[in-house]
């Protein structure tokens, strides 16, 4: 039986100082592709030597609770390597999830990706 190739889940530029992610993924909620883009996130981090990191969520219709665990573990990565974690665009139901949570107060949620921009 042979594996699926691990494609890109993430789409990533550069805008200035910050690294913009894109989700290409509309659905975020199957454990195997939550860990490859928990994995892909990580090592923007680790790897990349990444401090800025935009999360632009416009693209993203659902999101389970495994993938907030890996936005706060994310988050934590970056605070510790003096870092800065904004996510933008998000699904108004999702961003109903992130309130619930109380993760809104975690997370600096920007609106728009511009909005974004100009918060770091």
């Amino acid at each position: 039986m042979s594996s699926q190739p691990r494609r890109r889940r993430l789409e990533v530029e550069q805008i200035g100082d910050v690294t913009v992610v894109n989700f290409v993924d509309r659905k975020i909620l199957d454990d195997q592709n939550i860990q490859i883009i928990g994995d892909q996130l990580f090592g923007l981090v680790e790897n990349e030597g990444f401090r800025k990191l935009l999360l632009n969520f416009g693209n993203v219709e659902y999101l389970s609770s495994a993938a907030l665990g890996k936005l706060i573990t994310l988050n934590k990565k970056l605070h510790t390597a003096g870092g800065r974690l904004i996510l933008c665009n998000i699904d108004p139901q999702i961003l109903e999830v992130f309130e619930i949570t109380k993760l809104d107060k975690v997370f600096n949620i920007q609106k728009e990706e511009q909005a974004a921009l100009q918060a770091f």
